[in-house]
């Protein structure tokens, strides 16, 4: 087992990224592959899983992240099937209606953003970073937002379930690190804000593309850590990044 202290993922690992078959997750998926992990996608859209499975040599698992029953059985499996992964990324999700305001939001919609942005997010480190932290040995990234922030322009104003659940997501990643020992029991936690990148969800006129929104977090899965460095780069999880820079939650 790989000591706490100083870890590197081990090659030929299994990484589950989940929202694999498009955007970020495939971005992700896509490097992860190339550097020689066993790449496992989890997508809803079983043509596009597919298709994606066999252009990088990975293996899918379909499923409707918004079914949360479903979700758990998905996850449960996962672990019966390809056993435990050293990597888990959860880069799925989804933006709310634009005029979404909190007086304005339907339960329906509400319900839609956080079951698919949060609560598929909780039952996958609830069942396979569970796992991960028996194990003693593994990391997880979680894809949130800016617009989660509780600084800067965060959560002011507008788009509320996703500012919203996109805000629980990040106390949800700080609050598992610190449950965790930050890193000390061999499981790193850590969200990473991609901006506004050329993905389903941000469109064809966002400024950086999906591979620089994915940059932080194929680092942050790939990184070796270590907790002894100096340098916050190899020695802090637990946090919140943004092109491999910490800022404020």
């Amino acid at each position: 087992m790989t000591s706490p202290s100083s870890m590197a993922p081990t090659p030929g690992a299994l990484a589950v990224i989940t929202g694999g078959s498009r955007g970020l997750g495939y971005e992700v998926a896509k490097e992860l592959a190339a550097k020689g992990f066993r790449v496992l996608i989890v997508s809803k859209d079983l043509e596009r899983a597919r298709a994606t499975a066999a252009e990088l040599g990975c293996e899918f698992r379909t499923v409707d992240l918004e079914d949360l029953s479903a979700t758990r059985t998905a996850c449960d499996e996962i672990l019966a099937t390809y056993g435990i992964p050293e990597i888990l990324v959860l880069a799925h999700g989804v933006m709310s209606e634009k005029m979404s305001k909190t007086l304005r939001t339907t339960t329906e919609e509400w319900r839609r953003v956080m079951a698919i942005n949060l609560d598929s997010v909780f039952i996958a480190v609830n069942t396979i970073g569970a796992a991960m932290a028996e194990a003693r040995n593994g990391r997880i990234i979680i894809f949130t937002a800016c617009l989660g922030r509780m600084s800067g322009p965060g959560n002011t104003g507008g788009l509320a379930p996703y500012r919203i659940s996109k805000a629980g997501v990040n106390a949800l990643v700080r609050n598992l690190a610190h449950e965790t020992n930050l890193g000390a029991r061999g499981l790193l936690v850590d969200a990473t804000c991609p901006n506004h990148s050329r993905t389903d969800m941000g469109g064809a006129d966002a400024p950086r593309s999906a591979r620089e929104g994915a940059d932080t977090a194929i680092w942050l899965a790939t990184r070796e850590f270590d907790a002894s460095s100096g340098d916050p780069l190899l020695s802090k999880t637990g946090l919140f990044w943004e092109d491999k820079e910490i800022i404020d939650w």
